[in-house]
């Protein structure tokens, strides 16, 4: 079962204003939001943290709230998504995009619905990687902005995955973290001994 997160008011009012736009709309690089028929709604925020290195393989990689997504529907079909961003005056609208992560999203949460435990869905973003995971945090009490894995949270990466990484397979952070940080790690400098 899924418990999401109330997005920020600021977050959900600028994207309602950027809905309202027929300039924001029109010039999105989004054909089936410019197509639409009929009124759009932003449903399912989710909080968006971006996996980062930290340059050292000891220590684990860092996550930060970088904004939040809200699944764009029009009648019965999700067609984009909006991302909003934080600014020094809040949260404001960044962009619409329409894409494979877009339906992934979908798919992640409906399978996420039927599993047993409560979790509170977030997205992870490793940009070095071109990946996004959806990113089940376990303590459902918790709010959108929680910034660390925990040991029984669960990412599901979506598809399309980096090789060798299942898409829409849920795996424990214990499992898919240790790879991920590999993956990230800074490659030896020349010349430097090989790790043991």
């Amino acid at each position: 079962m899924l418990r999401p997160s109330p997005a920020p008011a600021p977050a959900l009012r600028s994207v309602l204003a950027a809905l309202g736009s027929p300039t924001a709309v029109r010039e999105a690089r989004t054909p089936a939001l410019r197509a639409a028929q009929g009124p759009l709604s932003p449903e399912l925020p989710l909080p968006v943290h971006v996996l980062g290195v930290t340059g050292a393989p000891e220590h684990p990689p860092r996550t930060r709230l970088a904004g939040w997504r809200f699944l764009i529907r029009n009648g019965d079909r999700t067609i984009a998504a909006a991302d909003t961003m934080l600014t020094p005056d809040g949260w404001s609208f960044s962009h619409f995009f329409e894409g494979p992560y877009v339906s992934a999203t979908e798919r992640a949460l409906h399978q996420a619905e039927g599993l047993p435990a409560t979790y509170r869905p977030r997205l992870l973003s490793v940009p070095e990687l071109y990946m996004l995971t959806l990113w089940l945090h376990a303590d459902p009490e918790t709010d959108g902005t929680t910034v660390a894995p925990a040991a029984d949270d669960l990412l599901v990466p979506m598809a399309p995955a980096p090789p060798g990484i299942a898409a829409h397979r849920p795996y424990p952070v214990a499992d898919l973290l240790p790879v991920l940080s590999t993956r990230l790690a800074p490659p030896p400098l020349l010349g430097s001994a090989a790790p043991a």
